[in-house]
């Protein structure tokens, strides 16, 4: 005689074998979803293994366009291009940042030359890798005396840079020093010098984060101190939702959560209220720990790797800009 109860349901029936686990799988992970960071510096006779960063470059330009190859061929479609000048070359309000000849719109130029539209060339907007004192933006002092970022005075600044960059070949500015109205003055630049249709990617959710330590390294920082000031503060969430609101309505055309692992829950909340697409940045202080755990063997790094990654996959990202994105695309192929 046959029970009326009904069966208990067993969920493991859909986890038997391979076929059948990414034939249900809810989340996937693609090579296009990747964004792939570089770091073109100065002076290079050859390319710079960073310290901290093992496996990523600081790269002259002929091994800058051989890495961008790599990366295309293994189905990544967009790279985010920083610049590494001289120390010679900063000065207290980033010049070389809006000079067509600087490092960074010299590298822009180099690989939309190379690769016209099949590679979206990304470049950062943010003068801390030009400035003397390594902060995003111009310095002044307050009515206390104190020495503080003049958040209006920067502005311009931002603009004459999204337009050299524009003109040098990016088909997206990234704007990251975190300034308030910086997407609504770019937004503006880039539409009256007729660059309507080079879009802003922006850093909304940027903390103000320790994650952020082996980057220093990697650009090769003069910031001492920190940027409390107006990067956000890693006690808050909804603050978040309200920079995603006002880039949105200044004319973002991505938005970003920056770090990504820690703050999974301010991705997730992001994704789930905002209208454009959303970005999280695998950031240089987590890329760095997988890749010291792995290589001391504590754990199997080619595997922590993909997790992490389809994790912020997870959490609602569009799109995810991490120095495994050659790696993990030639995994995903």
């Amino acid at each position: 005689m046959h029970s009326l109860t009904p069966p208990v349901r067993r969920p493991r029936r859909l986890r038997t074998t391979p076929a059948m686990r990414e034939l249900v799988a809810e989340t996937t992970l693609r090579p296009a979803d990747l964004i792939l960071p570089m770091f073109l510096a100065e002076g290079l006779e050859q390319p710079r293994e960073i310290a901290s960063m093992p496996g990523v470059h600081q790269h002259t330009t002929d091994s800058l366009l051989r890495a961008a190859h790599e990366a295309l061929d293994a189905g990544v479609r967009c790279v985010d291009l920083f610049g590494v000048p001289l120390p010679e070359h900063k000065d207290a309000t980033g010049s070389a940042a809006g000079n067509p000849e600087g490092v960074l719109n010299k590298g822009v130029r180099a690989l939309r030359e190379e690769f016209g539209d099949d590679l979206l060339i990304m470049a950062d907007t943010c003068l801390d890798e030009f400035t003397d004192h390594g902060h995003c933006g111009v310095l002044s002092t307050d009515r206390h005396g104190a020495t503080v970022v003049d958040n209006d005075a920067t502005l311009p600044l931002y603009q004459e840079m999204a337009v050299a960059q524009a003109r040098a070949g990016a088909h997206i500015v990234s704007p990251s020093g975190m300034m308030d109205g910086q997407i609504a003055a770019i937004r503006a630049a880039l539409d009256t010098q007729g660059f309507a249709d080079v879009a802003i990617m922006a850093y909304s959710a940027k903390y103000a984060s320790a994650f952020f330590g082996p980057f220093r390294e990697a650009v090769g920082s003069s910031l001492e101190g920190d940027r409390r000031a107006y990067q956000q503060d890693p006690a808050n969430a909804r603050e978040s939702l309200l920079e995603v609101e006002l880039d949105v309505a200044e004319g973002a055309d991505f938005v970003m959560v920056k770090p990504a692992l820690p703050y999974l829950d301010i991705l997730c909340r992001v994704a789930d209220a905002s209208p454009v697409p959303v970005v999280a940045y695998q950031v240089s202080g987590e890329y760095a720990m997988i890749q010291a755990a792995g290589q001391r063997g504590w754990v199997d790094g080619q595997q922590v790797m993909m997790e992490s990654l389809l994790s912020i996959r997870r959490a609602g990202a569009d799109q995810i800009l991490t120095y495994f994105a050659t790696e993990a695309a030639r995994l995903l192929r």
